[in-house]
């Protein structure tokens, strides 16, 4: 399926936030690298992931104006995992007591939600692997063998 509307603007990525504090991201580095992301982003993989990701989206009509009215895409956060030398991503998505917080009257079931949340996820990851594949190439920091764990 294809959701045909305009590539919306890029999210500000979150400066203040440590990239580990997110419940959805395993993120072993510090240097999270957001201005040359942001960069990138604007230098169009932003423009390239999104168009991408929107040729292939289960994602309708109904259920991106659910994300664009609730401005999801704002809540999306990029970021270098240093350790593991790749892209990492926070993706936003709709609460589990969407039905109790009364968030959006269009949402009127679990599949709305969870399609919604899958879409987005499937974005950001879309997102990681455009910036990696087209937009840089840095490397992952040097590990000495002794800061690594016992097995």
């Amino acid at each position: 399926m294809t959701l045909d509307v305009e590539t919306p603007p890029r999210p500000e990525l979150s400066t203040g936030v440590a990239a580990d504090e997110y419940d959805d991201a395993e993120v072993q580095g510090d240097e999270y690298r957001r201005a040359e992301l942001s960069e990138a982003l604007d230098a169009g993989a932003w423009e390239d992931a999104f168009d991408q990701w929107a040729a292939e989206t289960a994602l309708d009509a109904d259920q991106w104006a659910i994300v664009t009215d609730l401005d999801l895409l704002s809540e999306f956060d990029f970021f270098w995992d240093s350790f593991a030398g790749r892209v990492g991503y926070h993706a936003p998505g709709l609460p589990e007591d969407w039905r109790e917080r009364e968030i959006h009257p269009d949402i009127d079931s679990w599949g709305t939600v969870s399609g919604i949340n899958a879409g987005l996820t499937e974005f950001g990851q879309v997102v990681c692997e455009v910036l990696a594949e087209d937009y840089i190439d840095w490397e992952p920091e040097e590990v000495d063998a002794d800061d690594l764990p016992d097995f």
